[in-house]
C-alpha cells in the first residue's frame, strides 16, 4: 500500500513538473485534516478491496462517506491535493504522518486480533470441557437405562 501511494505521488509530481505552481486554494484543507482524510481513504480502500460485493450490494459509497465525515467535498479535496503535490515538503510531512499512523493502527489491530484469538481458544476449550463432562455424566445414566430395558419382566399366567 505504501509503495502504491509513493508511486502515485512520484508520477503525479513528474507529470506536472513543467506546469505553473497552483495558487493556494481559499478552502485549502489543513495538513492535519489531510492526514486524517488520507488515512481514512487508505483504510476504506482496503475494506473495499476485501468486501467489495458487500459494499456494492448495500449501496455504500466510501469516498462520499469520507468527505461527509470530514465535512469536505471532492473538489475541495482535489484542489488541496493538487496544491500539496507542488509543495513537496508539506506533502512529505503529510505522508509521513499517514504512514506512521497506519503502522500504529496495524500494530494495534494485530495485537487486538491476537487477544481475540487467544480468548476464542480459551472459550473453545471451555466448551469442549463442558461437552466432555456432560458426556461422562450421561454415560452411566444411559448404561443404566440400557440395562433396565434389556431385562423385561416375565409375565406370569
Amino acid at each position: 500500500m505504501k509503495n502504491i501511494l509513493f508511486t502515485c505521488l512520484v508520477l503525479l509530481l513528474v507529470s506536472c513538473y513543467n506546469q505553473n505552481k497552483p495558487n493556494k486554494p481559499d478552502n485549502l484543507i489543513s495538513k492535519d485534516k489531510m492526514v486524517s482524510v488520507i488515512i481514512d481513504m487508505s483504510m476504506y480502500s482496503s475494506a473495499k478491496g476485501v468486501n467489495k460485493k458487500i459494499l456494492e450490494n448495500n449501496g455504500v459509497k466510501l469516498q462520499e462517506l469520507i468527505f461527509k465525515k470530514h465535512n469536505i467535498d471532492s473538489a475541495q479535496f482535489a484542489n488541496s491535493n493538487y496544491y500539496y503535490t507542488y509543495h513537496t515538503e508539506d506533502y512529505e510531512v503529510i505522508y509521513k504522518q499517514v504512514r506512521d499512523s497506519l503502522t500504529k493502527l496495524k500494530a494495534e489491530y494485530t495485537a487486538l486480533d491476537k487477544i481475540e484469538s487467544e480468548q476464542k481458544k480459551i472459550n473453545d476449550s471451555i466448551k469442549q470441557s463442558k461437552l466432555k463432562n456432560n458426556n461422562l455424566m450421561e454415560a452411566p445414566l444411559e448404561t443404566a437405562l440400557n440395562k433396565k430395558n434389556r431385562f423385561t419382566p416375565v409375565k406370569s399366567n
